[in-house]
């Protein structure tokens, strides 16, 4: 099975090409601000992202003549965890989404590259919207604030599969606590192949992140918004975009920071040693929502890679079940399985 994967970021768009599950092609196509200064909207890049990616598989002498293409999941609307098959429907809903973000661009640029192919079927899976909550986890303290999850749904169900085929189990046979340690940090707790509980890792909940800045004090946060200090933009910036470690120390880049600290840089040691906290904090309070029964923890993401926080989150952890470290994003490899995997039936595509 041949498959193209689309994922679209928002300085990137990254394409691969799979032969069943082995990566013949890839390239992640950089967008400079300048590129897409022209553009007012997330969804007007459509058609430029599109002319690049037929550009990139044309120079790579790769014939347009996939069985699937399979993109990124838009933030449109809940849905629960699995593959879908693009519909117009969905393509509507995706320039429309209220979240504008890159992602919703994915399933687009599938079903616009599927439909020119003969017998080809565009899908997407696991959007970051994937809501299994249980009726508990959507209450808050007020009515008028339920909670919702923006989370890592891609790359923790892929994660979760992989893990559970390498010790012989199904993933809905398990109780995981799995942390997706990126840009933002999401921490779900797995029940039996259903993600119950997920913090919303986008837009202001759970542990801060190196752009986010998870859950704030809330009289704070309305004292502020009373302020006049900052536009309704600016204050949402500063809870995703320019917040966490950005906020406190000037930059996203977890090795620079870390070389900080190599050099004596105490208040880096600081907020970074209080964000491994938070994130473990947030794991610990997952062990609650599946009452103390955990087959392991799973720690996922680029910030995966470095000893410095992994070491220092497992001495804060480890005491509630086994941990196991998967490093990096692998959201490319997560959606060609999936596709894979739908086009032989192993699992079903729904519809939309």
């Amino acid at each position: 099975m041949r498959v193209l994967a689309i994922n679209p970021g928002s300085t990137s768009t990254k394409i691969a090409v799979y032969d069943d599950a082995l990566p013949i092609f890839a390239k992640s196509i950089v967008h400079t601000p300048a590129d897409l200064k022209q553009f007012a909207k997330v969804s007007d890049q459509y058609p430029f992202r599109l002319g690049l990616i037929h550009e990139a598989l044309a120079d790579a002498g790769i014939p347009m003549q996939f069985d699937a293409v399979i993109g990124r999941g838009s933030l449109a609307k809940p849905v629960h965890g699995g593959v879908y098959k693009v519909s117009p429907q969905m393509v509507k809903d995706a320039f429309d989404a209220e979240h504008q973000h890159a992602c919703d661009l994915g399933c687009v640029l599938a079903y616009d590259v599927a439909e020119k192919i003969d017998g080809c079927q565009s899908y997407t899976a696991d959007p970051g919207v994937v809501d299994e909550l249980c009726d508990e986890a959507r209450i808050s303290g007020s009515p008028h604030c339920p909670r919702v999850c923006i989370w890592h749904a891609l790359n923790q169900r892929a994660t979760a599969r992989k893990f559970a085929a390498g010790i012989g189990r199904k993933y809905e046979d398990l109780n995981l606590i799995i942390c997706h340690l990126g840009g933002g940090i999401s921490v779900a707790a797995h029940c039996h192949g259903k993600a119950i509980d997920a913090n919303n890792a986008l837009d202001g909940e759970g542990p801060f992140s190196p752009e986010r800045a998870g859950t704030l004090p809330a009289a704070a946060l309305v004292k502020l918004c009373y302020s006049g200090r900052f536009t309704e933009d600016q204050l949402l910036k500063r809870i995703a975009g320019h917040a966490g470690l950005e906020a406190h120390l000037g930059t996203t880049d977890v090795k620079e920071i870390l070389h900080r600290i190599e050099n004596g840089d105490k208040k880096a040691e600081l907020v970074i040693d209080s964000m491994i906290f938070h994130t473990a904090k947030a794991i610990a309070a997952e062990g609650a929502v599946l009452f103390g029964d955990i087959d392991a923890i799973l720690i996922t993401g680029g910030m995966a890679h470095s000893e410095y926080i992994i070491e220092r989150l497992k001495r804060r952890i480890a005491y509630l079940a086994p941990v196991y470290v998967f490093p990096g994003e692998n959201e490319m490899e997560a959606l060609a399985s999936n596709a894979v995997m739908a086009l032989r039936g192993e699992i079903e595509a729904q519809d939309y």
